[in-house]
């Protein structure tokens, strides 16, 4: 993923999660949670806050928006933050005092700082998605941490744990003992990266690994090849590499004639493709289009009156946990490209 898999962020059909499901979820009955419904027959708006126009991840996550607001009675718009954080606050709070949007859809940059604008929001009726990026502080949970706001998220611990599994995994499959881990997070010093980064670290040497190196590969092909080149040269023996898609798309060419095993976080076309024909050993996959999707369809339903799931875990947009392998990828495409 090109920023925030955001990892990264994503690829198969959707699972059939109703509004009334409670599974995974809660719904909203909560008074704060009730935004000011509109007639069912009344043409909504959505404003979608994403990554960046340039990132591929939050591409996907628009189609996925645009495709349910065409078929649905809505209107949508990306504003563009360009991956800056302050930005994006300003965006939201221009958006409120507007009122130019009847739902916000928030793939936050940063997901402390954009907190004070969703509760405007929401205190202005406006009905609010979090997407993605959870919005509140904690990156442990895939709850809704504001009240009011629909949370349909990937937690970072959660993912971070996620590619752990899988760097167990391809550390098992290539019988390596001890097996040498080389961890590429994706920004330096995001809390989003920081926590997803300390959760696979963590579960990676409570597995047995050894974590022989953790610098920043980034979100593009370039940034990884850069930051493997500098790994390689520490770690020649290194057996597994663990990454963003984009950056261990850059990295694995550098590997020909070694028998590494690579793990990537964002469920392209090209992560798929790699997975299955063997190149790497897995990847991690939220289907993000169909997240963006779900996202619309989430946010619409409660601006028209009805009672929604007030947290879903992204994960359930799969039928694999999100643990993408060539076994559990076969047969399976994914919903967007980089």
């Amino acid at each position: 993923m090109t920023r925030p898999l955001r990892l990264l962020g994503a690829a198969c059909a959707l699972t059939a999660l109703t509004l009334s499901m409670t599974s995974c979820s809660k719904p909203d009955s909560s008074a704060a949670g009730a935004s000011k419904s509109v007639a069912a027959d009344k043409k909504l708006s959505i404003g979608f806050f994403g990554f960046s126009k340039a990132n591929s991840f939050a591409q996907a996550t628009w189609a996925g928006i645009q495709e349910y607001a065409a078929s649905n009675n809505a209107t949508a718009t990306f504003l563009d933050p360009n991956f800056d954080g302050p930005t994006q606050v300003n965006q939201l709070q221009d958006a409120v005092t507007s009122k130019r949007y009847d739902v916000a859809i928030v793939q936050a940059n940063d997901g402390t700082a954009i907190a004070p604008a969703v509760k405007q929001a929401v205190a202005a009726g406006i009905t609010v998605v979090i997407e993605f990026t959870p919005v509140g502080g904690r990156y442990d949970t895939t709850e809704a941490q504001i009240p009011g706001t629909i949370s349909i998220v990937d937690a970072p611990t959660i993912n971070g744990e996620g590619m752990a599994t899988l760097g167990l995994g391809a550390c098992k499959e290539a019988g390596a003992t001890p097996c040498k881990v080389a961890f590429l997070q994706g920004f330096e010093n995001y809390p989003l990266d920081t926590a997803r980064t300390n959760a696979a670290v963590g579960a990676l040497k409570k597995g047995g690994a050894d974590v022989v190196a953790s610098v920043v590969g980034g979100y593009t092909a370039d940034s990884g090849r850069a930051a493997f080149q500098n790994v390689l040269q520490a770690h020649p023996d290194v057996d597994v590499v663990i990454g963003s898609s984009q950056a261990i798309q850059g990295a694995a060419p550098l590997a020909a004639g070694k028998k590494i095993k690579f793990v990537g976080n964002g469920g392209s076309t090209q992560a798929f493709k790699a997975v299955q024909a063997g190149d790497w050993y897995g990847v991690y996959v939220i289907p993000e289009k169909a997240e963006g999707s779900k996202a619309a369809e989430l946010g619409l339903a409660k601006a028209r009156g009805q009672n929604v799931p007030t947290a879903t875990d992204a994960r359930t947009l799969t039928d694999y946990n999100s643990l993408g392998t060539k076994q559990t990828l076969q047969g399976k495409t994914a919903d967007y490209s980089d």
